[in-house]
């Protein structure tokens, strides 16, 4: 559209250096929804300011009106795909870079021409290639600012173009390579964008730790998008330089394995620790432990490989192992449980456990009944003093699962499954997307280390578990799981369980038998496991710590059976429970239809 056009001649009709209240009210007649006189609008705008705030010419822009009139309305106006189309050109991105870096504007509370920038690679795919290219040389101007800034705004605003520009592994290889190989070009120090990445975190969490953030920008949002620039740097850069396979035996077991194969490369080791103690200090959120920023450190820690070589990073020094190791399968006299206490570390063993395919993890996770907010005098920020963040893990998912069923027993109720549904982002549809990427976490404890998944199973299942009631009826971790496993609505979360207490158990369905046969029936069936509970004349009694013997189904103690004096509506609800328990089994695919006994004895009954 021409400058003539009526609809922008208020703003094309304003004298030089108009007043703010004049360049005010020429916006208010422009009516948003022409998006052709919005577009006009816009470069006229973004000419304005490039005059008066780079250039040091004349415009009808004042430097107060630009800055406080017209940056704003740029940025409001570029919230259109449309506009931001117009803006998303080498040149206009230039300008919108230009004016974000000058002194009039970086030290303002909000940064509308980072925001135009931010927005416009959000809109439009190609303006991050455009951004980062040589053209523009963007990606080197905001990481610059990144390292340089001690602004939350600054920070968040080039966290999220970064974020967004390295989202494409394909438009932006050489771009992400040299982020992490190279220093930033006007720099003066040595340091690469690792380090500028790691100082930052550690930056941010000071921040969230004493609560120092004032006004404007959250703390909370810039380590939020800081934390995705870091998950894409970890996908992306050991793929592109060929890295090798942490875990070659995953690699080799099958296209299911693939999300689970650790493409790791040296450079990026220096992430580890900041992320690390981001994970164990960062403050309780509300409402729920996994919101952001705490989800997104797990979706980072997930791509981090758990090995022999970093154990120490992971879980700290920890004391010797007790030699003996008892399974099930080793000992009749053996829980689940085994040997050490729950607060006993163990080192790592020479030899890694195989690992399991997991279903993958889907994106997007305030305190429980177990404290996991530590002072600062119990901890320490250099490598030998890291805690057990194996038990951290298994802390949180208690008390996020806590949070998510509170009272409630079912799983699948809709005041269950809807709870704190107003806080979910758009990449959020359900308490599975929430939660899967904290249980894969421990899963990849579980697998990568044989003494931390000692640790998690003693943590899970106690050696003094109370057997003497239903396992899954527990209001505690080990119960919530249990239903959980069993939930129609969570099929995915249940799956990712499953796989946690398999891996848990040594990859030996035998051993899942001790937390009862029944509640794993229906998970080793989809796994393609046909296999039942051992039979009692093949296998050696499990018992618990004091000797009773275990039941191989329930995973609850065996009882004397008692003579059966139920009244007729004690019997109604037990046939009720067990018509319940086979519905379940069939929705789950467990069982066939045809191999129900409540289904096959109503079908007798009616006759069909």
């Amino acid at each position: 559209m021409s400058n003539s056009s009526p609809a922008i001649q208020p703003y094309v009709s304003l004298p030089l250096t108009a007043p703010v209240s004049d360049v005010i009210a020429a916006f208010r007649a422009t009516d948003p929804r022409d998006i052709h006189a919005s577009k006009a609008l816009a470069q006229l705008i973004l000419d304005d300011l490039k005059a008066v705030l780079i250039d040091g010419t004349v415009s009808r822009l004042s430097k107060q009106g630009a800055i406080d009139t017209a940056l704003p309305k740029l940025k409001d106006l570029g919230k259109a795909p449309q506009v931001a189309g117009v803006l998303a050109s080498p040149a206009n991105l230039r300008h919108l870079l230009s004016i974000a870096t000058t002194s009039h504007v970086e030290s303002l509370k909000e940064n509308n021409a980072l925001r135009c920038i931010a927005n416009t690679c959000l809109l439009i795919e190609p303006a991050r290639v455009t951004f980062i290219g040589s053209d523009v040389n963007g990606g080197n101007v905001a990481l610059d600012l990144l390292q340089k800034s001690s602004s939350l705004e600054t920070i968040y605003l080039t966290s999220r173009i970064l974020f967004l520009c390295t989202a494409s592994s394909l438009s932006a290889a050489s771009f992400i390579q040299w982020m992490v190989e190279n220093k930033p070009t006007n720099s003066p120090s040595q340091e690469t964008a690792i380090d500028v990445l790691a100082t930052k975190m550690d930056n941010l969490l000071h921040s969230l730790v004493t609560g120092k953030s004032g006004t404007g920008t959250a703390p909370e949002d810039a380590m939020t998008d800081l934390l995705k620039l870091i998950f894409n740097l970890c996908v992306h850069y050991p793929k592109l330089v060929d890295a090798e396979i942490q875990s070659p035996e995953v690699a080799a077991s099958g296209d299911d394995h693939k999300t689970m194969v650790d493409y790791w490369s040296p450079r990026l080791d220096g992430l580890i620790p900041p992320l690390l103690r981001a994970f164990h200090r960062l403050p309780p959120q509300s409402p729920h432990p996994l919101v952001p920023p705490m989800l997104h450190i797990i979706h980072a820690l997930i791509i981090i490989p758990v090995n022999a070589s970093n154990r120490t990073l992971w879980f700290g020094s920890q004391p010797p192992t007790p030699p003996a190791r008892l399974t099930p399968m080793d000992s009749a006299t053996s829980s689940l449980s085994g040997s050490p206490c729950p607060d006993t570390n163990l080192p790592a063993k020479e030899k890694e456990p195989k690992a399991r395919a997991i279903d993958r993890a889907i994106s997007a996770l305030a305190a429980g009944r177990r404290s996991f907010s530590w002072s600062s005098t119990s901890r320490s920020t250099t490598p030998v003093a890291v805690p057990d963040t194996a038990i951290r893990a298994c802390e949180i998912l208690d008390a996020t699962l806590e949070a998510f069923f509170q009272d409630d027993h079912d799983p699948d109720e809709a005041r269950v499954r809807n709870r704190f549904q107003g806080h979910w982002s758009m990449n959020e549809s359900s308490m599975s997307d929430i939660i899967t990427p904290l249980v894969l976490l421990i899963t990849r404890f579980c697998l990568g280390d044989e003494d931390a998944k000692l640790r998690i199973r003693n943590w899970f299942v106690p050696e003094g578990l109370d057997r003497t009631k239903p396992l899954e009826g527990r209001d505690d971790v080990l119960g919530r799981c249990l239903r959980v496993l069993q939930s129609v609505y969570h099929d995915r979360l249940g799956k990712c369980i499953g796989e946690m207490f398999y891996a848990m158990c040594d990859s030996n369905p035998t051993n899942l038998t001790t937390l009862g046969y029944g509640n794993f029936a229906g998970f080793l069936f989809n796994k393609g496991i046909a296999t039942g509970p051992p039979p009692s004349e093949s296998a050696p009694q499990m018992t618990t710590s004091d000797g009773m013997p275990i039941d191989p189904i329930t995973g609850t103690v065996v009882k004397e059976r008692e003579p059966n004096d139920m009244t007729e509506e004690e019997k109604e609800q037990e046939a009720e429970k067990l018509f319940v328990l086979f519905d379940r089994l069939e929705r789950s695919g467990a069982l066939p239809p045809s191999q129900n006994p409540i289904r096959k004895a109503m079908e007798k009954g009616s006759g069909s």
